[in-house]
């Protein structure tokens, strides 16, 4: 990589050199299309503006001067930080912070020094592990004590005590948690949903509280001309990157003079290269800042003839905009030679230029109703966050400015007209929300999950936008604070809170907690990197599972402390994507709520294949404790527990990944933290009920062979010395017979072999009655193909491992007479 270069003032010459190399106190020149080398303090500026969107989340870009200050550096207009942007203009400033030292270098050390902590799924695997221990090593000590009672030597009693352990280890679940998690990030990845934390899925349907950031996440991140007064009438505009305007007749009266202005009164226009004219027009790149880009964007998408508009209307002279007189002004010529002035600025300045207003195509005079009707649109429109200009026209004078006339802006004023202008209209531009976030904010809050704002754009702004998306509802009473707002100390009901940066600089970790009992809708606006920090671990201290998302640097301490962070891919930095758990490749906050949904269903289906799974473990492990209490001869062998676990079970358990959601997973409120993964009832669940009935099953079969060969059950009882005993060839069944001691193994293997299929054939039932927590089956249906293929797998499987010549014997089984299927 190119190493970053500074124009730097050193003896009294300006020579470039590493930005790595300057020092505090440097002398640095920067112009439109660089990066801020440093944090400068600016000393000179010409039209200087510097992109600060992936610091503070505003869209547009901020004109940095030499006289403005504030004791919050974040809103100081004197300062350029490091590698923000330089827009437009040209600045000379003072190196006063370099590497770590930068704001972007301690947001780099804060996210350095967090620690995310462990993932709820985790945390819950973790205790599932603690749980099986501890049933596994209970039983194993019972036995032990239990053989040594019995008379059994030590080292048999150890031997016991290690099998009983070993078979209450679901030797499987490893590979059946890793395969669900595997399937389910593939899903999301299909999506648009890139998980670099496997864990992080199930995180995510944990998930009660989502910070999100605005600009880029639930907004496009695109000056757009949302709303017109004309005509002295608001008009509102779709605002959907595909729809955009599709609500508006271009033939409205006054728009053609509207529009006019709009297309000729601008220095924009969109990048002259191939591959952008062949982009939709708001995806278009645009020379100009992003409020000029949003009007030129906003003519295209109606008009679609900016440059022939241009063409046949060139400029004759233009006076830009600067900060003394608020309004860009040009003078442009027809094809009859006639000269038009257009101007566009700050509305209450315009305004006050203008004698007359175009009232529905007729030139009406200014009077006390219309200057009322204006500061009533420009009052509505900056309370809804919207940035507003004014747009004035002035036809001039054929006979006094003919064909080639010399205008001039030489002199202290330009030698054409600048008032007893025509008042045409106002645009008002805001960064729009995405067309799917206000479902996808909907669909959260059914799902019991609250999403709080969390930006670094201005409180109106903040607001405005949280309204329009359903972050705060529009029936609720909205309380913005300031210093000296008071924090209630109940829930306060119907009421919402917005809450800038600078109220919070001196809280205290009581006084968020405080905050975030008494509201449920809160919009956090000017937030600094630190303040995010503090605001998910304040949601986090009240116990909830918080997600964060966001795309720029500042948000970056954010994502990382989160119980898992969300970044976005398109407009994301670097260092938010690298700090973040899961990436939105489509920069879309929908993809979340699917995200939820997914993670929501692996909660779902870990517990069913951890049910499924657990419940065989009390069939195999109640053959050893018979064998060894009651002296019966072994039902099961070891292999053949191995053969269940790892082979017969593991597709089933794994099968269950891909069952559907059931209907009501998006409208059930988010998971307890106390409900564990494997709690108390799905013990009992696994092992009192489906498991017992299992094992049943395969003594009853057991019984029912040993029968039918003259051992009865009461024959059977404390035979386990005489049974194992290879020298004894005469032992008699209940029917007086001999057996010898080769005839008894096989009879042995026979009944083993039958205990093993009946696990087999139980484990059917217990697959189908695993794949539904809420539901019945006939609600669910059977649709999962692959838990049907496993079915037949498993039994395939049986077979095949039953009846293949020489396999059986490796196993310690015996191939079965088919009547033997019908008693499990």
């Amino acid at each position: 990589m190119i190493p970053p270069k500074a124009r730097v003032l050193r003896e009294g010459k300006v020579i470039d050199i590493d930005a790595a190399e300057l020092v505090v106190g440097d002398i640095v020149d920067i112009q439109g299309g660089d990066k801020t080398p440093a944090d400068i303090r600016i000393i000179q500026s010409h039209g200087l503006k510097v992109d600060n969107s992936s610091l503070t989340g505003e869209s547009v870009p901020v004109a940095i001067k030499p006289d403005t200050q504030d004791p919050n550096h974040m809103e100081s207009k004197n300062l350029a930080f490091y590698s923000t942007n330089v827009v437009e203009g040209k600045g000379r400033g003072v190196v006063i912070k370099t590497g770590d030292d930068t704001v972007m270098g301690s947001i780099a050390g804060l996210v350095a020094g967090l620690d995310s902590g462990q993932t709820p799924i985790n945390k819950e695997i973790q205790s599932f592990v603690r749980l099986i221990s501890a049933i596994a090593i209970f039983i194993g000590v019972v036995f032990f004590i239990i053989a040594m009672v019995m008379g059994y030597t030590w080292i048999e009693a150890v031997i016991f005590f290690i099998g009983i352990i070993v078979a209450n280890v679901p030797e499987g679940l490893l590979i059946t948690v890793t395969v669900t998690l595997t399937l389910t990030a593939k899903r999301m990845a299909s999506k648009n949903c890139l998980v670099k934390n496997l864990e992080g899925v199930e995180t995510l349907g944990s998930t009660s509280v989502i910070c999100s950031d605005k600009t880029g996440t639930l907004t496009q991140n695109k000056m757009t001309v949302a709303n017109m007064w004309l005509n002295m009438k608001m008009i509102s505009l779709e605002t959907g990157k595909m729809n955009y305007g599709e609500n508006f007749d271009p033939r409205t009266p006054g728009w053609e003079e509207l529009g006019n202005i709009a297309c000729l009164c601008s220095n924009s226009d969109f990048v002259d290269v191939k591959e952008n004219w062949q982009k939709p027009v708001n995806d278009r790149a645009v020379d100009g800042d992003a409020t000029e880009a949003g009007i030129l964007k906003c003519y295209e998408c109606l008009m679609g003839d900016t440059s022939k508009k241009r063409k046949t209307n060139p400029k004759v002279i233009d006076i830009p905009f600067n900060s003394r007189n608020k309004y860009q002004a040009s003078v442009h010529q027809d094809d009859e030679g006639k000269h038009l002035l257009v101007m566009k600025g700050a509305p209450e300045i315009v305004f006050a230029k203008c004698e007359t207003i175009l009232v529905d195509g007729e030139d009406v005079m200014i009077d006390e109703t219309t200057r009322k009707g204006f500061r009533e649109a420009c009052e509505k429109l900056a309370g809804m966050g919207q940035r507003v200009l004014a747009f004035v026209d002035l036809h001039l004078d054929s006979s006094k400015f003919p064909p080639g006339y010399d205008f001039s802006t030489d002199d202290e004023e330009p030698n054409f007209p600048l008032d007893k202008l025509r008042f045409v209209g106002l645009l008002s531009m805001i960064d729009p929300p995405k067309a799917s976030v206000p479902d996808a904010v909907a669909k959260c809050r059914s799902a019991g999950i609250k999403v709080i704002m969390v930006t670094g754009d201005h409180p109106i702004t903040a607001q405005a936008i949280a309204k329009e998306v359903g972050i705060i509802s529009s029936k609720n009473v909205l309380i913005i604070f300031d210093s000296l707002t008071p924090i209630p100390n109940s829930p306060q009901p119907g009421v919402s809170a917005c809450v800038p940066g600078y109220v919070m600089t001196d809280w205290e970790e009581a006084d968020l907690d405080k905050l975030i009992r008494s509201f449920t809708e809160i919009v956090f606006a000017r937030t600094s990197p630190q303040q995010k920090l503090f605001i998910v671990e304040g949601y986090q201290r009240a116990g909830n599972v918080v997600a964060v998302t966001g795309d720029g640097v500042n948000d970056s301490p954010a994502l990382k402390k989160a119980d898992i962070g969300v970044a976005m891919g398109i407009a994301g930095s670097e260092v938010s994507k690298e700090a973040a758990d899961m990436i939105l490749l489509d920069d879309n906050f929908a993809t979340i709520v699917t995200g939820v949904e997914e993670g929501r269903l692996i909660f779902d289906n870990l517990k069913k294949s951890i049910v499924y799974t657990l419940t065989s473990n009390i069939p195999e492990i109640l053959p050893f404790l018979t064998w060894v209490v009651l002296g019966i001869p072994l039902p099961l062998s070891t292999v053949a527990i191995l053969l269940i676990d790892l082979g017969t079970d593991m597709l089933p358990a794994i099968s269950l990944a891909y069952e559907n959601a059931e209907l009501d997973i998006m409208e059930r409120a988010p998971r307890d933290t106390h409900d564990r993964l494997v709690n108390h009832r799905l013990i009992f669940l696994a092992y009192g009920i489906v498991g017992i009935t299992q094992a049943a099953a395969g003594f009853f079969v057991y019984a029912v062979i040993m029968a039918s060969y003259g051992w009865m059950p009461n024959r059977l009882l404390f035979i386990k010395a005489e049974w194992e005993d290879e020298y004894n060839n005469n032992l008699e069944d209940s029917w007086g017979q001999e057996w010898s001691y080769g005839q008894r193994m096989m009879l042995q293997q026979t009944c083993n072999g039958a205990y093993f299929l009946a696990i087999v054939q139980v484990q059917w039932a217990d697959v189908i009655i695993s794949k539904t927590r809420m539901l019945s089956i006939f609600q669910q249906g059977m649709k999962n193909n692959v838990l049907n293929f496993a079915i037949i797998f498993e039994t395939v499987l049986a077979a095949a491992v039953i009846y293949t010549p020489y396999v059986p014997q490796f196993i310690g089984i015996y191939p079965l007479a088919p009547e033997w299927w019908i008693p499990a």
